[in-house]
């Protein structure tokens, strides 16, 4: 199933998009050659990091990207377009070819992660939709990642939906929690969609609806033996609800030959109640009996619980996974790298009173650079026509210390933009979500350091430049400020 199985999102596109298309056609510039990249400036919640995702939806949208009808007589509503432009967009598709990381891999800030080289009518259009893709999906990922690291090795559980922003962000925000190492989702669309587990447990509605508690949990055990997991705290955890949970294990599970699988707490003070939870299930001899808690968890309040010694199995986790509260905007951009001349690619930087928003220009291969134990010392960006040779050492530019000789010595590299889609043809085969959940786990393994995972003061992942890259950079910036001199 895909996002276009029931509708078609096309018109995800800014005004300013179209018009300026509508622009460059009058000028018959529509099929000139261009290159744009996405990147992004700052990793959220200042993590040392961040995790790729969306891929799947920006080729998704890319394949069936056409205009409908009703789309070209609104466009013609708002009187500002050429009516031969609207005329080519009845059978328009997307022309362009797309570089892309692979769907899973750790990033880091200005590097491209994703690159178009399409017509400039065809990179222009697709702008809005890219980055809504790659923006909202890789926010989650990365922060539900963070959560999952603090959980040490406890299950965690998308519990969201119900406070996501729209139905897409729950959907799709689900996608990129599995991908960021939740185990699974309460929102069945997702599970319906991509296949991600099914989690869940009772409601505190359940419990009070019947006469009393120990009604609730009885029947609740009845119908669902094998998911007998109970929420103990509508009225009082310890008073009510762990004893008539342990009473409703004995009573009514041992008797089927089943066991209770757990207890969720929903409120209170999570450390506190976890323990004197744990204690008497365990007296009660239900040592096997999980303990699940929820309510607005994230990574911080995870790491609080446990410090304390909270004898928490798993978590459910709610708001602040699927609106990554604590730093909400990830921030990607799409900028224009290259302009085709002739048979030859024009390098274009914007340039800005901002240091962090000067762009890297032209056109580019980006490596992971890995030393000989296997871990990513750097990344290096490169012109499209180098190739690095890492049997000596590899001389390279730190942009933040140019004055510095530095060199790469027994490393090996890997390209890490990859050929995705050729001239609006989809070659990257489909991944399932276990995929790609699954290329992320190795590299925080074995390739990340620690050092960079850590929450507080992560280290610094450098983004190095080839020699002649950082010159041709160097170059362009001179004469930008030349060019304003000028004027």
């Amino acid at each position: 199933m895909t996002q276009f199985d029931q509708r078609n999102i096309s018109m995800l596109i800014d005004l300013y998009e179209i018009m300026m298309a509508n622009g460059y056609f009058v000028n018959h510039e529509q099929d000139t050659e261009v290159i744009f990249d996405v990147f992004y400036r700052k990793n959220p919640d200042n993590a040392g990091f961040a995790i790729y995702a969306g891929l799947e939806q920006v080729l998704d949208y890319l394949e069936h990207l056409h205009f409908d009808e009703d789309d070209i007589s609104y466009l013609r509503s708002l009187n500002c377009f050429n009516e031969d432009f609207l005329a080519i967009l009845k059978d328009y598709h997307f022309r362009g070819t797309v570089y892309s990381m692979k769907e899973g891999t750790i990033m880091y800030p200005y590097e491209p992660v994703l690159t178009v080289k399409a017509p400039l009518l065809d990179a222009q259009i697709i702008e809005t939709a890219v980055l809504t893709q790659i923006n909202h999906q890789s926010l989650i990922a990365t922060k539900t990642q963070r959560i999952v690291n603090a959980a040490q090795g406890r299950v965690v559980a998308d519990f969201g939906a119900r406070r996501a922003h729209n139905v897409d962000s729950a959907v799709y925000g689900a996608r990129a929690a599995y991908i960021g190492g939740a185990v699974g989702s309460a929102t069945l669309l997702a599970g319906k969609m991509f296949g991600i587990p099914a989690s869940g447990t009772m409601a505190h509605s359940f419990v009070m609806f019947h006469k009393d508690e120990y009604t609730a949990f009885k029947l609740f055990a009845e119908l669902y033996p094998d998911r007998s997991v109970l929420l103990v705290d509508t009225y009082d955890v310890l008073q009510s609800g762990i004893p008539n949970a342990i009473r409703v294990a004995h009573e009514v599970l041992e008797p089927m030959g089943k066991r209770l699988q757990g207890i969720r707490i929903d409120s209170g003070d999570l450390a506190y109640l976890s323990k004197e939870a744990r204690r008497m299930l365990d007296d009660a001899g239900l040592e096997d009996c999980k303990i699940v808690a929820s309510n607005s968890l994230d990574e911080y309040t995870i790491r609080s619980l446990l410090d304390q010694g909270g004898c928490i199995d798993s978590f459910g986790v709610g708001e602040r996974l699927i609106t990554a509260k604590s730093d909400p905007v990830f921030g990607a951009v799409y900028k224009l790298a290259a302009v085709r001349h002739g048979a030859e690619f024009e390098p274009k930087i914007k340039i800005s009173e901002n240091a962090e928003k000067i762009t890297n220009p032209g056109e580019k291969k980006l490596w992971r650079i890995y030393n000989e134990t296997g871990h990513a010392v750097a990344d290096l960006i490169t012109g499209a026509d180098e190739t690095p040779d890492f049997s000596k050492p590899y001389c390279y530019i730190d942009p933040r210390k140019p004055w510095k000789r530095s060199s790469f010595t027994n490393c090996r590299g890997k390209e890490l933009l990859h050929l995705v889609m050729d001239k609006g043809v989809r070659v990257e085969p489909k991944h399932n979500l276990d995929e790609i959940r699954d290329y992320v786990k190795p590299q925080l393994k074995t390739e990340i350091w620690l050092e960079e995972q850590r929450f507080e003061n992560p280290h610094h992942h450098f983004l190095d430049m080839s020699p002649a890259y950082y010159q041709m950079k160097m170059s362009l910036l001179e004469k930008a400020q030349n060019y304003r001199g000028a004027e």
